[in-house]
């Protein structure tokens, strides 16, 4: 089966289940998408990591790649092998010394493993025809889902207006340090913001 090489394209609020997030990924260099409905936790996850934050405490993943450094496990890629039902079903491709083996994951935790060991994501091709939507011109979904995250950005960012940038420093490290990482990241968001306005 063709294997067709993903990447990560955004995150937003599911419209459609509440509590979880759309995980969008896209096939480069194409209109393709395939949305992946996934738990808070992983979402959690695979944003701390794209964006670059580092928790107090090991995160599960984190953990799972310590041990893997340890033992010299690396996970060569990450395939999206199954889709039934709505679900959709991942292998790692996990190589020690000579030894390859394929290990059956959730896609979320496949995904969120696949950013911390720098590895590609594939989906078969049959995978991508069945539950991938084709952006059209007017990229409907896509802009639909950053208005609303523009608005929502707005909002947070006026509960910031009475802080200084150093309050703000300081109330990131405090968010980091209580495991509040969606708080973190929307702190982070404003003082990138307030930076690059400076």
């Amino acid at each position: 089966m063709k294997k067709i090489k993903l990447e990560i394209v955004g995150m937003s609020y599911s419209q459609s289940q509440s509590g979880a997030y759309a995980l969008i990924l896209g096939v480069s260099g194409e209109q393709r998408r395939l949305p992946i409905i996934i738990g808070g936790f992983e979402a959690q996850a695979i944003a701390i990591e794209l964006e670059k934050m580092k928790p107090t405490r090991p995160l599960t993943h984190d953990l799972f790649k310590n041990f893997a450094d340890f033992f010299d496990i690396i996970i060569e890629e990450v395939i999206i092998n199954k889709f039934e039902e709505g679900i959709f079903f991942s292998k790692l491709v996990c190589r020690m010394g000579d030894s390859k083996a394929e290990i059956d994951s959730r896609t979320s935790d496949a995904i969120a493993l696949a950013i911390r060991f720098s590895c590609p994501i594939y989906a078969y091709e049959s995978i991508i025809e069945e539950a991938g939507i084709v952006m059209g011109d007017d990229e409907s979904v896509t802009e639909s889902a950053q208005t609303k995250t523009k608005e929502k950005t707005k909002e947070e960012s006026a509960a910031f207006d009475d802080f200084l940038l150093d309050e703000l420093k300081d109330m990131l490290q405090k968010a980091v340090e209580d495991e509040n990482y969606e708080e973190a990241s929307r702190l982070r968001d404003e003082i990138e913001k307030r930076k690059s306005n400076l």
